[in-house]
Order: C-alpha cells, then structure tokens, then sequence
C-alpha cells in the first residue's frame, strides 16, 4: 500500500527553514500535476516574511500555523497571466467569466495536491486551510493580485514537530458508486458514520456543544447556514471584483 495512507497534517513545525533550492524543486515538480489544455492556470504567492505572516494571519482567523510555519503557500487560480500572453499575441482572449474561474480552479487544486504529495515524500509536513475563502478579498488586497486571479488555497509547509494520530475518514463504500449515483438510505447511512460518531472526540463535540448529534455539531456550530451564505456573498462580490462574474 502506498505510504500516502499514512499522511497526516502537520501544525506545529520545528524551527528549520526550508531552502529556496529545495521548495523551488517541489513547486516545478508539481507543475507536472494534470492541467486544462496544458495552460497552467494557477500562481502561488510565497510568503516568508514575519511581517507578511503578521498580516496573513488574522485573514485564517489566527491559526497559529500561519505564523508557525516557516513557508506560507498561497496558491490562486490565475487567468491573468494567460490573458496577457493572448493580449499580446493578438489573441482575443475570452475568460473573464465563471466557467473560467472553475477551470483555473480545478487547475490549481491539482497543483496543490500535487505539491502536498511531493513536499510529504520529501519529508516536510503540510496542514490545508480551509479559510482562504472565507475573506478572498482580504487576500487579494494583501497580495496584489490582479484582475483574473483568486486564491483557491493556503497550505502551510515546515519540518514537522508533531506526529499526530490520523483523522478518521469514511469508509471506501460510503462514496465510490457504480456506473451510476447510489442515493444513501436512513441505514447506509448509520452504517456509513458509526465509526465517525462513535469516536471519543466526537462524542466529546457533542456533549460539550449540547447537541443531540454530530451533524448538529456541525450545522449549528461549526459551518452554519448563516455563516456559509455571508461568505458566498464574499466571495460572489470578490469575484466581480476580480472579473470573473
């Protein structure tokens, strides 16, 4: 079995820096990862500084790993770059508008895998913040970018300091589906989260937040209605603002 079953995220980081040298292989290496039409539609903005780490930070709402890490990874989905090429080629270039977004966005997910896979092989760990989306725009006026890019992800990379047990995830039956979508009954899906559930932290979750269930945890506290559609609206306007929409 590959070694990949055995990652983890890393959020706490020795204190060792990681060369030039080495993050400029793994960002070229990843550059192999799949891409639409072989256009490479992402950037990553490198973030090294304390002082950018200092500002970086509260936009992913103060995880300390922002300023933990010795490398801050913002990558962003990028049209910009291959507009401009068309510009001057006297190409009429046409991707100011959603379905270009996703695709610059599903270009970079890949990359970012990509460079997670390669960077935990080299030894380095990695820990994913689902906050980039949260507040974009905050990001895109720290980091300059121009019309046509968005950032999609941050990723954190450091030596680790920790090894930290492995988060549970779902059985293989619970999302792979044959020739054609399998809708869940009330009792796959009590088969599907007994594990989850029934782990002790999750019990925990629920007992603390006085919450019948884990899904509750979930939708009344931890990713509510109310806060998901502020931050679509975010999202939406920094999108406009960025010439996607």
């Amino acid at each position: 079995m590959s070694s990949f079953t055995n990652r983890r995220t890393i959020r706490k980081y020795k204190d060792e820096d990681i060369s030039a040298a080495q993050l400029e292989s793994l960002l070229y290496q990843a550059s192999r990862a799949a891409t639409m039409g072989n256009m490479q539609l992402y950037s990553v903005v490198v973030t090294r500084s304390a002082e950018m780490k200092e500002k970086l930070s509260p936009l992913h709402f103060g995880q300390p790993m922002v300023k933990g890490a010795p490398v801050v990874l913002t990558f962003c989905a990028d049209f910009n770059r291959f507009t401009k090429w068309c510009e001057v080629r006297h190409a009429d270039a046409g991707y100011d508008n959603y379905l270009s977004f996703l695709n610059a966005a599903s270009d970079t997910l890949l990359y970012v895998q990509a460079f997670c896979t390669l960077a935990e092989e080299a030894g380095l760990g990695t820990c994913y913040l689902g906050t980039t989306l949260y507040n974009p725009q905050g990001i895109i006026d720290l980091m300059k970018l121009p019309r046509l890019t968005f950032p999609v992800a941050t990723i954190t990379v450091g030596v680790p300091a920790e090894c930290p047990e492995q988060t549970d995830r779902l059985p293989f039956q619970a999302y792979a589906h044959a020739e054609t979508y399998q809708d869940y009954t009330p009792n796959q899906l009590d088969i599907i989260y007994y594990v989850k559930e029934q782990l002790e932290e999750n019990r925990k979750f629920v007992e603390l937040n006085k919450k019948e269930n884990l899904a509750q945890v979930f939708t009344d506290c931890r990713y509510t209605k109310k806060d998901n559609e502020a931050m679509s609206k975010g999202i939406i306007e920094a999108l406009k603002h960025q010439g996607f929409l």
